[in-house]
């Protein structure tokens, strides 16, 4: 795959859809470049660089992780450059006239030394960050901006493909040629490959200073998340479960301070402490350390870092026509406008403002009748929210974690996999598949039924130092056949607080979800079936919408039933815990729904304004108070480590997305319940994973769900679910 494509904000990062396996050619039609020379060129040998060598071993070769060599990294990374704008330059300079074969294949083939690369930079980058990496990291990312415009300007070479865009052999192509005909195209006429002069020059620059600008960023974020730790007495566990507070010795001691307890400043940490402590005054202290990371007016402070990647977005997409960058970013998307991710979120809006002032109203009362004399704020929500959740529904969070053991849940989704996907997991023998820490496990995937390896899946489920904050699915490699079939290597990355030695891990009702939401993004990388790599990408908009459908199948019968027991006992769930988890399934939704869509809005917000002289913290206030943000809740994602939308451009003025996914869920939610077998009706399966899941980005996404559900989706289902009043029509 063409690596620039995927960097930049390019036709990989596009829709979805179905296409059927091409056959493998016999040899590539196009002249291949010199890629010996190439790396001898910068003094490199690919064969003895771990980072660049071929994969080895089992299951169509797999990345040497235990053989990392931070060393080695730059000079592969400089060699895989040099390599690829090699073969660049082959399809560019090609004297015979352009063909889908030899310039959009051509490309489809190149960089895929750079793109191993790629796989362990994102595992040292998200994974295990180091002071040492990330001096590499801050050196390289504008070199690597650099090398992407060198691509994407290079005229010769989109010359080609707009030649291939505009023959008329295109409408005689195959439905999902045509498509990566037109996202090869996009991905470079978005990107300035149609500019000229000074202005190209400009959007060189432009790009390579915001490399700088993200790496920073997210860096800045990762050392807060580090260095911020709270330390607790044990005369301060007031109120806290004995799984945390065992977790929290553990952490404490292995950073030193033994005897201690330690609340990190990751969201599995935070989150559980202010639903419990007693003890409202270090409530507000770790509900602040965690809220403020970025946002401490120290070198780490990413409030200025944010004014200028406004600015140079701003002024970058000026550069190609448009009015504002969310006007560009949305162009290839679902929603195609902002003003189309505004209505949609604005219609949800009032509603969940409304519900979460009742929400904190309920808080109030509480508080008052304890005599706590106080006014509900921000980190108190958790601790109150509890309280009314046990008043109004009996349902004791801490009761339900004892149910919710993390191999168990690991079990539940391969249940849920084999059932809807026919995927069957076995583990991989330790020491057969190398990984990069000891807490990975790896299992093989196959058809349950063929028995035919599908690929590997790798779990990395602990927070630890030098880990990014929250969970995270990505693949080292993507499904193909168009040269030659490869098979998938997929992981999912979560920062579960682990447990102290020989005791379980138990996760709350959220965690759980959120677990089950980066599996289906696994699943929709293992069930692909395209022909070309660019085909495995995706639409911000669309791809949640698989992830947040497979978290439906936590709640059904099967796996309450088997795989939801208790730790201890291996009791099922009782049904009246069962029941009282139904009941309250709309529970604090008026919180969660607040929470997320103020980041959201406020993504949008900062993509549409004018950025000249922009305070980030300013603007987040004022658009808070504009929008009438209660002030008992903040955003899920405080601007300065909003990292979804600053430490790259992946959701930048795309974090909408997750909203329009959700309205997709709750519409397909209802073929499943509408299905003679429910929720495992293998008729709706079969459409879900044929029509969702396996095509990927091979048509558009909007054509893709109509072919599932017959229909396009609305609203109405989304409000219905979370129990908000739906416009025009009546209370019940």
């Amino acid at each position: 795959m063409h690596p620039i494509l995927t960097l930049t904000a390019s036709a990989a990062t596009l829709a979805l859809a179905a296409c059927a396996s091409a056959p493998a050619p016999q040899g590539p039609a196009w002249p291949k470049a010199d890629l010996a020379a190439a790396a001898a060129a910068v003094n490199v040998d690919p064969a003895a660089n771990v980072f660049l060598a071929e994969w080895t071993g089992p299951y169509g070769g797999v990345p040497a992780f235990d053989k990392m060599d931070l060393s080695q990294l730059k000079p592969a990374l400089e060699a895989g450059m040099a390599m690829n704008l090699a073969e660049i330059d082959a399809i560019a300079n090609n004297p015979e006239a352009p063909t889908f074969e030899n310039t959009i294949l051509a490309l489809e083939d190149a960089g895929r030394d750079l793109s191993r690369v790629f796989a362990y930079y994102g595992i040292l980058s998200g994974n295990m960050s180091t002071p040492e990496f990330r001096k590499i990291q801050q050196e390289m990312a504008p070199r690597l901006a650099d090398f992407q415009s060198k691509i994407t300007q290079n005229e010769k070479l989109f010359a080609r493909v707009k030649a291939v865009y505009e023959s008329p052999r295109l409408k005689k192509m195959r439905p999902d040629q045509q498509r990566l005909v037109w996202l090869t195209y996009n991905g470079f006429a978005s990107n300035g490959a149609t500019l000229k002069g000074a202005a190209k020059e400009r959007y060189a620059a432009i790009n390579k200073r915001l490399a700088e600008l993200h790496t920073k960023f997210a860096n800045n974020v990762l050392h807060d998340e580090e260095f911020y730790v709270t330390y607790l007495k044990k005369s301060e566990l007031g109120g806290l479960p004995d799984s945390l507070v065992k977790a929290a010795a553990a952490a404490a001691e292995a950073r030193g301070k033994k005897g201690e307890y330690a609340i990190t400043n990751t969201r599995s940490s935070m989150d559980p402490f202010l639903t419990y402590s007693t003890n409202r005054k270090l409530r507000e202290k770790v509900w602040r350390t965690y809220y403020d990371r970025g946002d401490n007016g120290d070198e780490y402070d990413n409030n200025a870092v944010i004014a200028e990647i406004l600015a140079l977005r701003d002024e970058r997409v000026g550069l190609l026509g448009y009015d504002n960058y969310a006007a560009w970013r949305l162009e290839d998307r679902m929603a195609k406008t902002p003003e189309r991710a505004m209505e949609l979120m604005m219609a949800v809006w009032p509603a969940a403002v409304a519900r979460a002032k009742e929400e904190v109203a309920d808080m109030q009362a509480v508080a008052d009748a304890e005599g706590a004399n106080i006014k509900i704020e921000p980190w108190d929500y958790r601790y109150y929210a509890e309280k009314v959740r046990l008043a109004k529904y009996d349902l004791n969070s801490d009761e339900v974690k004892q149910y919710l053991e993390l191999g168990k849940l690991r079990e539940a989704m391969f249940f849920v996999a084999g059932e809807l996907f026919n995927f069957s997991f076995t583990p991989v023998a330790e020491g057969s598949v190398p990984v990069f820490h000891e807490d990975v496990k790896v299992w093989e995937v196959t058809d349950k039924t063929t028995g035919a390896h599908i690929g590997l899946w790798y779990l990395d489920p602990f927070a630890r130092a030098g880990k990014r904050s929250g969970a995270w699915a990505t693949s080292y490699r993507g499904h193909e056949t168009f040269n030659g079939k490869q098979t998938v290597l997929s992981s999912n990355n979560s920062n579960f607080v682990k447990a102290a030695p020989g005791e379980p891990v138990l996760i709350s009702w959220d965690d759980a979800t959120t677990y089950f939401h980066e599996f289906g993004h696994a699943l929709h990388s293992l069930s692909s079936n395209v022909a070309y790599p660019t085909l495995n990408g995706g639409v911000r908009d669309y791809t949640e919408f698989q992830s947040q459908l497979l978290e439906r199948w936590l709640i059904t019968d099967p796996v309450i039933e088997n795989y939801l027991v208790h730790y201890k006992t291996g009791a099922p769930m009782p049904k009246a815990l069962v029941d009282k988890i139904k009941a309250a399934a709309n529970f604090n939704q008026g919180f969660q729904t607040t929470e997320y869509l103020a980041s959201a809005l406020v993504d949008m917000k900062f993509h549409t304004v004018d950025p000249a002289g922009i305070d980030p913290d300013r603007f987040e206030r004022e658009t808070l108070s504009e929008l009438g943000m209660p002030s008992e809740i903040v955003m899920r994602h405080r601007s300065p480590h909003f990292g979804h939308i600053f430490s790259g451009e992946g959701y930048s003025a795309g974090y909408y997305g997750y909203m329009w996914a959700d309205v997709l869920t709750s519409d397909a939610a209802l073929a499943f319940e509408a299905a003679p077998g429910g929720y495992y009706d293998k008729g709706v399966a079969k459409k879900l994973v044929d029509n969702l899941f396996a095509p990927r980005n091979a048509i558009d996404p909007a054509e893709a769900y109509r072919k599932f559900r017959g229909r396009d989706a609305s609203v109405e289902a989304l409000l219905k679910d979370r129990g908000f009043p739906v416009p025009g029509e009546s209370a019940k």
